[in-house]
């Protein structure tokens, strides 16, 4: 399904970003090849983006007028949740503020994120007798 590029907004809790060089190659690689956006439409939830943002944001700055997409708005809440996570775990930088402030860091792990919790911290920095264990 194919929807004009303003219909669908990205997501203001989106925890990924992207520097300005690796953007800039997004949109020329858009530009140069914008069937590719075809094979990797852009997830959406009631017009909110789950999965894309960064792909949404340069298609927009390549000129395009209209996008695929996939709509997700069966899923539920949780399933967006993950989703958001799975789909860019390998990918980009994130930001880690967001993450912090409006995710919930053991999700996030079961998810595939490695996440460095005030507990993690703690605990790496205990030193343990090679004697006693303690």
């Amino acid at each position: 399904m194919r929807v004009p590029i303003t219909s669908i907004r990205e997501n203001p809790s989106n925890p990924r970003k992207l520097d300005r060089a690796k953007f800039e190659k997004l949109v020329q690689s858009i530009r140069d090849f914008p069937e590719m956006l075809d094979k990797r439409p852009i997830i959406v939830a009631d017009g909110i983006i789950l999965g894309g943002n960064m792909r949404h944001k340069a298609a927009i700055q390549a000129g395009m007028n209209d996008i695929p997409i996939i709509d997700a708005s069966d899923w539920t809440e949780e399933q967006r949740q993950q989703f958001i996570i799975k789909d860019n775990v390998s990918f980009g930088e994130w930001d880690w503020d967001i993450l912090a402030n409006e995710w919930d860091p053991v999700e996030l792990e079961l998810w595939g994120l490695d996440v460095w919790t005030p507990k993690e911290a703690e605990e790496s920095v205990k030193e343990v007798c090679n004697l006693c264990g303690k």
